[in-house]
């Protein structure tokens, strides 16, 4: 670099030109906030009438857990989802939804697995315990393999978050759980260049 004024440095040679080394293709339309060229973008809609879904649930909090089914079952039935294509296996507690997730992904029968529960905190250290092993747990078997294996989980201070959160004042997340499986199922097919 050499100075040509002070505090200005110029490169001792010209850059090529950008024209040369980059052609800027014409955009495309806008997408939300985004100005998109020639990038290819997947983002997964929430369809997939196809689908086949395992859903593992808690009994522990029922009346939380009860209700996050049945605002999956409603999503997916809004979805397109017949009622024969989605099986439910319920489970003591959020600790062994992990375990149920993976026996329902070993089998082969579903394209994405559900994993709802609710854990409120007490007054023990037990609460961490529950929710680090169910979050790795459902992480695991999701990766292990290669399938959206969702974590509709709620972890909650006292039962009346969880009640909102369960199709109270802040919707309901065994729905959004639901939806979200289906627009993960519509994104993968889409990167692998699946048809429908």
């Amino acid at each position: 670099m050499t100075r040509r004024r002070p505090g200005e440095l110029v490169p001792d040679r010209e850059p090529p030109s950008p024209i040369a080394t980059h052609t800027r293709p014409t955009p495309l339309p806008s997408v939300g906030s985004r100005r998109c060229s020639q990038v290819i973008e997947y983002e997964g809609r929430p369809v997939a009438a196809d689908a086949r879904i395992g859903i593992a649930v808690a009994r522990w909090n029922e009346d939380v857990t009860g209700r996050l089914l049945t605002g999956a079952l409603d999503a997916l039935a809004g979805a397109g989802v017949s009622e024969d294509r989605v099986e439910v296996a319920w489970v003591p507690g959020s600790f062994e939804l992990p375990l149920a997730c993976e026996n329902l992904a070993r089998t082969g029968r579903f394209d994405a697995v559900l994993a709802l529960g609710a854990v409120i905190r007490g007054e023990t250290d037990h609460y961490d315990y529950i929710c680090s092993a169910a979050t790795d747990g459902v992480l695991r078997v999701s990766l292990d393999h290669r399938m959206p294996v969702l974590f509709g989980v709620l972890t909650c201070e006292d039962r009346e978050q969880a009640l909102a959160r369960a199709g109270g004042g802040h919707g309901n997340k065994g729905a959004d759980c639901a939806l979200d499986a289906l627009r993960l199922l519509d994104l993968y097919r889409a990167i692998s260049g699946e048809s429908r």
